[in-house]
């Protein structure tokens, strides 16, 4: 990490995972436009992005090194290494530090790019990311209990079912119950 930039880069096969760039806007505003209609009621699909120009998303990226250099949150953009093109975000909040090195993790792939296996390979390299990198111990996924597909790739990426904590965030205007899932460096 250069002083006052947080800058990490990775690779897989595939991946290139990464904090935003402000030279990133055009890419990553044509991948939210090219979204498809929402596929489930946890895909927000086709956004309104008439707010989103490119002074609001240097501001984004802005915050979100402020986020990472405070580590208070991590957050990835998801991009093929073949072309660029922008898939997808990967994000850690952090949740405890001192005796408990523990984080969540959020994840999120543009659904025109599902069903190639972005999901598991982006999810696997940020696992990485937070243990070897960020020096977090355990993270945890906070999953609704109808969202089968993100269970699914939390289990393909080794997490493990914990508990069903009930009433546990506050969402649609009511507290929900959430899956948890979890993997800890060790």
């Amino acid at each position: 990490m250069k002083e006052g930039k947080f800058e990490y880069v990775s690779e897989t096969e595939r991946l290139v995972v990464r904090p935003l760039r402000k030279d990133d806007y055009e890419n990553w505003l044509n991948e939210f436009e090219s979204r498809y209609p929402s596929q489930n009621r946890h895909d927000q699909g086709k956004m309104d992005m008439s707010e989103c120009t490119m002074e609001w998303f240097h501001n984004l990226v802005d915050k979100h090194q402020e986020l990472a250099l405070t580590d208070t949150a991590h957050v990835f953009g998801v991009f093929r290494k073949e072309d660029g093109i922008h898939l997808g975000m990967v994000d850690f909040s952090t949740l405890a530090r001192d005796d408990f090195q523990w984080g969540r993790i959020g994840y999120t792939i543009h659904n025109q790019h599902w069903k190639e296996g972005y999901g598991k390979e982006a999810v696997q390299e940020a696992l990485n990311i937070a243990f070897q990198y960020l020096k977090f111990h355990r993270i945890e996924a906070h999953i609704n209990l109808d969202n089968t597909p993100s269970m699914k790739l939390a289990e393909s990426v080794g997490m493990k079912f914990e508990c069903i904590r009930k009433g546990f965030i506050y969402e649609d205007d009511e507290w929900t119950d959430h899956a948890v899932y979890y993997k800890n460096s060790k």
